[in-house]
This record gives structure tokens, C-alpha cells and sequence, in this order.
């Protein structure tokens, strides 16, 4: 009788007819007893899940970045292991940081290993599309024996949304795509654009930072155009800042000035249209509006006024700005009325409604400068002269004043003026040169 010993087993007595098979068995026996024991891996202890987190969990359009986070849960000692990441074919993407491990405590009240990685994708254009699972493939420690296993993931379905929402969209070059969870801008001058005068340069830079979108989903560098000013466009630059809820896109542009003129040069303000991926709605960020020129006043080198000439000085040497010898111009046709074009009245609106001082004494000047016949009315009206003192002691002054009410002079400036009657055909005017009769 031959008793052999299996593994993890008891005893089991076997008996042999022949002296033959005798002799075989106690020859395998050594080979049974060397052969180490594997314990099977059993369903969960290694599992890899992909998720896909969707902005307002609607189907992503075009170039809206939607992330996938991978996790995995291991029961297993790990020894060695490698994400194989499928294709991603109809996708760009760029993945979030470096892959995570830590000790986790299972439900079970086991210990286990947790992998997380997170990955960000935007598709192409629109379609329905499948994730291919990821594989995760480990080297466990089995009883002292390397084993290679391969963990994979579901499947995942993407469907892309065409877009429907009337004008733009990811298939439109103009206006530039700009799907993002926010957008910021920000502008800075060196120096300031209202000390500026003719022929010398200052420098604008302009940082706008969307998050959620790569640099390179970022519209190129906006034109800088008006007349009176000669504008040169530096380099572009972008960058990508990468958090644990999504990339955030950098770009940077900036331009050298310089005004060719000695007059006062209104910059109208640049819209950049986006796309809220939280409201899922259309919105416009602003390159806000700037003066150049204008003269601040230096509060180091000005003597101070008396309080009751101010206003009166202020109103002077506003008007005197814009509209110095406006009063030697004859006045129009005594039929006819005068009134601010369409454009300057919304111009005045729009500053208004901003509640922007400068940018509406910027639209002022332009409009003196359009309609001189009407800014010679307007200095004999008394209380478009107080609001446009007003204004110019909110804009100019050192210290800054209260911003008047910007909507009610809108008002009185889109208001139509007749000019006064012209003198008759015998032009009396002339006659004091004419000496005696």
C-alpha cells in the first residue's frame, strides 16, 4: 500500500496489485509533493471600471472635453503592472496628472489596492461612438509564483451631439469654437492708454483662460484695428495647466501702440463668444473698451482748484479738448434738425448701460469729433455742460469721483437740436469792417 499526499488534501491510501506500479508511484511521489499550490483568483478580487463624466450629463458636442476616470480595485499582490489604452481613434485626449495607488478598505472589511487614473478626451466631430476597453495588466505575486492577468474594462457608448442651437457651432470657423466650463479675461496696459500721446508706443497684453480646453482649442489673437492708432502683434502664447477636474487653457496675446493722432482714440471692445458645457448655452466674454489719449491729469504737478470754480474749470477744459473754435462755425440751415447718428447714440447706450465712464467719455469725443455743429448746441445747454463736467471730474480727476448719471446724458445727447436761425442775406457781421459811411 502506497500513500500519497496531495495538495491542501488528506492521506489517501491506495493499494497496487502489481510490484511494477509500486515502483512508479513512489517514483512520482517526489514530483507531487515539489509542486507548489495555486489559490484561484476569484471573480472581484480584480476589477477596472471607466467612467465617463459628461458636462450636464448631455451627449458632448464637438471638441467639448469629456473625462474618463479609471479605477481599479485588486484584492492581489501586485508586482508589476502597464495600462494598455485603446486607440481612441475619433478622440484627441491628454491624461490628468500621474496614476494614483493607495490602500483601500474594502466592504468586506478586507484591504485592497485602488488605482485611479483620469483621462481627458474630445471628439472630433459628431457621431455615435464605443470607448474600447482599457486593459490593466498585472503581475501577481500567486504563492510565491509570478502570474500575468489581464483585467479589463467595459465597453463604453459616446454618443456626439450635432449641434442645433442656430448660429456657430464646432463645424463654424467664425465665430471661433470655445466650448469651456468658464472663461475669463484680462487686460493691462503699459503704461496706461490714456496717457499716451502721439507718436509714443505702450504695450496691451491680454490673458484669456478657459477652463476645460487645452491651449489649442483657444481662438487665435483677435484684430486690434481703429483708425488713428498704428498697432504691431507680438508673439502668441499657450499653455496647458492640468488639474484633477480638467485641463485649463493659457493664451496670452499682446500688441505695441501707438496713436498717430493727437485726438482722443476710442477702442471699442472685442466680444469672444463661448459655450457654457454647464448651462449648456451660448455666452460672450469681453475684451473690455479703452481710451487712448486724453491727458490724465497728475495729481503731483496740478494746483488744486477752488472748489467753486471746479466744475466750471473742469466743463472748460473738457470742451476745449474737443471742440476749441467750434464756436467761429456758422450753424446749419435754420429748417433743419440736428441729431447724433445711430451708431454714436448706441455707442452712448451700450457705455451706459455698462456704467463705464471712460469708455462713455471715449464715445463723447467721437461723437464732437463727427458732429461739431452739435457739440457747439451742446455748450449752451446748461445741463449737458453740468453732466459733461460731471463726467470729466469722474474720469479725469486724481482721486476719482462719483460716476454721474451716465443713462440720462445718453438722453440729452441723442436728443435732435434746431440750430438757430442764420443771419440774413446782408450779413451784418461783416459790417463793422466796412468803416464809416
Amino acid at each position: 500500500m502506497v500513500i500519497l499526499f496531495g495538495p491542501g488534501r488528506a492521506p489517501l491510501p491506495i493499494r497496487f496489485a502489481g510490484e511494477g506500479m509500486a515502483r512508479f508511484c513512489l517514483a512520482l511521489l517526489p514530483l507531487l509533493l515539489a509542486a507548489p499550490a495555486r489559490a484561484e483568483i476569484e471573480a472581484g478580487d480584480l476589477t477596472l471600471t471607466v467612467t465617463a463624466e459628461r458636462a450636464g450629463n448631455a451627449a458632448p458636442y464637438a471638441r467639448e472635453m469629456v473625462l474618463l476616470r479609471i479605477r481599479g480595485l485588486y484584492r492581489q499582490q501586485i508586482l508589476l503592472e502597464e495600462v494598455v489604452q485603446p486607440t481612441l481613434a475619433n478622440f484627441s485626449w491628454t491624461q490628468l496628472g500621474r496614476d494614483t495607488w493607495r490602500r483601500e478598505r474594502l466592504p468586506d472589511g478586507q484591504v485592497g489596492l485602488a488605482f485611479d487614473r483620469t483621462v481627458a478626451i474630445f471628439p472630433h466631430h459628431a457621431g455615435d461612438f464605443t470607448i474600447d476597453p482599457f486593459v490593466h495588466r498585472l503581475t501577481v505575486n500567486d504563492l510565491g509564483t509570478r502570474r500575468v492577468v489581464d483585467v479589463r474594462s467595459n465597453p463604453i457608448p459616446l454618443p456626439v451631439a450635432a449641434w442645433t442651437q442656430g448660429s456657430g457651432g464646432p463645424e463654424v470657423k467664425e465665430p471661433w469654437w470655445l466650448p469651456a466650463r468658464d472663461v475669463s479675461v484680462t487686460d493691462s496696459w503699459s503704461p496706461d492708454p490714456e496717457t499716451l500721446k502721439m507718436g509714443e508706443t505702450g504695450r496691451r497684453i491680454v490673458t484669456v483662460e478657459a477652463q476645460g480646453m487645452v491651449a489649442e482649442g483657444l481662438p487665435p489673437r483677435p484684430v486690434m484695428r481703429t483708425r488713428g492708432i498704428i498697432t504691431f502683434a507680438g508673439p502668441v502664447t499657450r499653455e496647458t495647466i492640468l488639474t484633477p477636474t480638467g485641463p485649463v487653457a493659457r493664451a496670452t496675446y499682446q500688441w505695441d501702440v501707438r496713436p498717430g493722432v493727437p485726438e482722443v482714440i476710442p477702442l471699442d471692445a472685442i466680444s469672444i463668444p463661448w459655450f457654457d458645457t454647464v448651462s449648456r448655452t451660448m455666452r460672450e466674454a469681453e475684451i473690455p473698451a479703452r481710451q487712448i489719449g486724453g491727458g490724465l491729469v497728475d495729481g503731483a504737478d496740478a494746483a488744486p482748484a477752488p472748489a467753486a470754480t471746479a466744475p466750471l474749470v473742469a466743463a472748460a477744459a473738457g470742451l476745449a479738448a474737443f471742440g476749441l473754435g467750434l464756436l467761429l462755425l456758422g450753424f446749419g440751415p435754420g429748417g433743419a434738425r440736428l441729431r447724433l447718428t445711430g451708431p454714436h447714440r448706441r455707442a452712448l447706450k451700450r457705455a451706459a448701460a455698462a456704467n463705464d465712464p471712460v469708455a462713455f467719455r471715449a464715445a463723447v469725443a467721437g461723437a464732437m469729433q463727427a458732429e461739431p455743429e452739435l457739440a457747439a448746441l451742446w455748450r449752451g445747454r446748461p445741463a449737458i455742460v453740468a453732466g459733461l463736467a460731471a463726467l470729466d471730474r469722474a474720469v479725469y480727476a486724481p482721486a476719482g469721483r462719483e460716476t454721474p448719471d451716465l443713462a440720462g446724458l445718453a438722453r440729452l445727447l441723442g436728443r435732435s437740436e434746431r440750430p438757430p436761425r442764420a443771419a440774413s442775406a446782408g450779413s451784418d457781421r461783416l459790417k463793422p469792417l466796412d468803416g464809416p459811411a
